[in-house]
This record gives C-alpha cells, structure tokens and sequence, in this order.
C-alpha cells in the first residue's frame, strides 16, 4: 500500500517506446454490468499485415491497428498492471506473446489506473480487481469480435505488483487484508487503514478457467495457507531491491507459501519498476522514481530475457501454436 500518488505516471510508460512488432493491435470497451463499470483496453493479437507507426498522445506504437486476425484456437492472456499503472504498461511483453501466436488483452482497472485514481488508497480495488479480469476473459470468450477463434481451454494471467495481486486472487489464493494493517504504521491516514477496520465485503472468487500465470512482484496480503489453494503453474518473478510497496521478503513468502515450486526467477540489480516498459529520455527525465534503474542494470536487455522466459511458460502451460 505504500504506492504514492506518483505511481499514477507508471501509466505513461505504457506509452514511452517504440517497439518492433507484427502484433495486430485494437482498444476495446468491456460494457458495464451489474459487477463493475465499464472496462477500457487493448488486445495484441496474431497478424499477417506488417505493423506501422500508430501515434498514441506524444507517443508511438509499432503495431497493425486492427488489422486481421490470423490463426485459429488460439490461448489467451489476460494482463493486469500495477497501482497506478495502464493498458499499456506491459506492451512490449504483450506484443511478444502475440507475435508468437496468443491473443493478450489487458484493461484500465477503474479508479486504479493512471487516468482514475480515485480508488487507489482505498480496499475497493482489492476486491474489483479480480472481478474486473473475470469480467475481461467473459467479454473475450465471448463478445469479442474474434472470441470463436481463442481457445477457451487455453487462458493464462501476466500480473505484475497490484496485478500480481490480482493474478493470485484470481488464480486461488484468499487474502487476508488485516495483514495489510501493516502498512497503516507509517501511514495511518490512508483511507485504506480505516476501511479495514469495518465489516469487509465477500472476497472476489477465483476463475478456474486461468489455467497459467506469471506474476511479477506482487504485492503480497497473503499467509501461507491463503497461498494453498493455488493448483496452477506460476512463474514468479523477484526484483532485488523491491519498490513501490512490495519488499524482496514479501515476494519470497509468496514463493515459499505457494503449494507447487513456482518457475521463480530472481532478477540481480533490479528494482521494482524494472517489470515496466523502457523510458524514453523526456520520461526518463521527469519520472525518475520509476525509469531509472539500479547502477548497471539495463532494462532493456532485461526486458528481451524476460519476455522470452515468460512466451516459453506460458507455451509451456497453454500449448501456443
């Protein structure tokens, strides 16, 4: 919980490098229903059309906007990104899959995203947050307009911090939120602190049709046997030097509180905002707290590593073309 107001302009990295890609691109909007309001996003999907310069803002994408898609049955991944962060904050990673055979989505989790932080000190996002993927992997299996071509036996989960929540909530895992009583000690004020001492509403089930996850530094409320109900594979992935919130002793618990050995990897002289898109120099400028790296740390040679770590796991699990 100790993300500030300045994790809000994680959601600009989303949109703060050009990367080449064939991955055909489109946003789309998951209608609001009676559990949540309506969901903004994007999908990278397989394409034969060569992608080209998309501009979004001050920035560009190297995508196919809309072009067609190509392939049949294909496995699905759905995103999640941090506090504060956006669509877009995964891209490279997104457009990786993609470009070897999935179909990623990801969305804006309302009132903890980037352009809404109007939830984000609050407990309402830990409880939206699972529901919101629920809802996203209904909406592509079944409204999409190329939801007949994705395998629905195929579905897997990329969380990364408050999206590594998210993930293991919504692969099992039961929180327990009066751990996060922890964080109220240097800062009591949140809104969070408060809430927590109220009755509390149902905990978010979990989805059984997510059948692979990768989580990177997840921000962690869970005791080990909050962790034992988890059955999937996971990748787990650990930041030396943590961040925002989520400390290296937060995610090794999760580690040794997970029922199955997870693919656990530890990634030397990063930090936790190593898992998020490259800067640009004008971003690396004016933020930072979340673009600048540990001394001799390269992100972007990370960043191939880990996208081909996390395209061989999830072909692994979801049997990608």
């Amino acid at each position: 919980m100790k993300h500030t107001y300045r994790t809000a302009a994680a959601g600009l990295l989303a949109l703060s490098s050009c990367l080449a890609s064939a991955a055909g691109f489109s946003w789309i909007s998951v209608p609001a229903d009676a559990d949540g309001p309506d969901l903004k996003g994007a999908v990278w999907y397989p394409s034969a059309t060569p992608p080209a310069a998309l501009a979004v803002g001050p920035f560009t994408l190297n995508v196919a906007k809309d072009a067609p898609l190509q392939g049949d049955h294909l496995p699905l991944v759905v995103m999640s990104h941090g506090t504060g962060g956006s669509v877009l904050g995964h891209r490279d990673t997104a457009a990786a899959l993609a470009d070897a055979g999935f179909v990623v989505a990801a969305i804006n989790h309302p009132g903890d995203t980037a352009a809404d932080l109007s939830q984000q000190m609050h407990l309402a996002p830990f409880f939206s947050r699972p529901r919101d993927i629920t809802r996203l992997i209904d909406w592509m299996t079944r409204t999409w307009a190329g939801a007949t071509r994705i395998n629905d036996q195929a579905i897997g989960l990329f969380g990364f911090s408050r999206g590594g929540y998210t993930g293991l909530v919504s692969i099992g895992a039961v929180p327990d939120l009066k751990l996060g009583e922890a964080f109220c000690v240097h800062q009591p004020d949140l809104p969070f602190c408060a809430e927590l001492k109220g009755p509390l509403p149902p905990l978010p089930s979990a989805d059984p049709r997510i059948k692979a996850a990768v989580i990177a530094d997840p921000l962690s409320v869970f005791s080990a046997a909050g962790l034992a109900r988890i059955s999937v594979p996971v990748q787990l992935w650990a930041s030396e030097y943590g961040g925002g919130g989520v400390t290296p002793e937060d995610v090794a618990a999760v580690r040794k509180g997970l029922p199955d050995a997870p693919d656990f990897h530890s990634v030397a002289g990063s930090g936790h905002y190593s898992f998020l898109t490259p800067c640009p120099a004008p971003l690396a400028q004016s933020l930072p707290e979340l673009c600048t790296d540990h001394p001799g740390f390269d992100r972007a040679a990370f960043h191939q590593r880990f996208n081909t770590q996390v395209k061989a796991f999830m072909r692994a699990h979801l049997a990608a073309p």
